[in-house]
């Protein structure tokens, strides 16, 4: 009889949809949810005073869900950088 682990293909195909869902959120849920936050306010208030400030938010949140990528790989090189020694001598006094 031949021992067949089961697991292995499950936590791929998991971290495969995690990655596609992680995809799907940033790309397409966060903007489209910025357009319906815009709309709502505007319909709402029908002022353009906080139309404009919910425009801006969402342009906010928009904007940083699509460079969460940069984010991550910028932090990542940070932390990097100080667990290899970081940026030379400490100076006496400096901590």
């Amino acid at each position: 009889m031949q021992s067949v682990t089961l697991a292995a293909d499950w936590i791929t195909i998991g971290t495969g949809l995690g990655a596609d869902i992680k995809t799907l959120i940033f790309k397409v849920a966060i903007p489209v949810l910025g357009g319906i936050f815009i709309l709502a306010v505007g319909f709402k208030t029908r002022a353009p005073g906080p139309t404009i400030m919910a425009a801006i938010f969402a342009g906010i949140m928009v904007g940083l869900s699509l460079s969460i990528n940069t984010t991550a790989q910028v932090t990542s090189d940070t932390v990097n950088q100080y667990n290899n020694g970081g940026g030379g001598a400490v100076v006496q006094g400096d901590q």
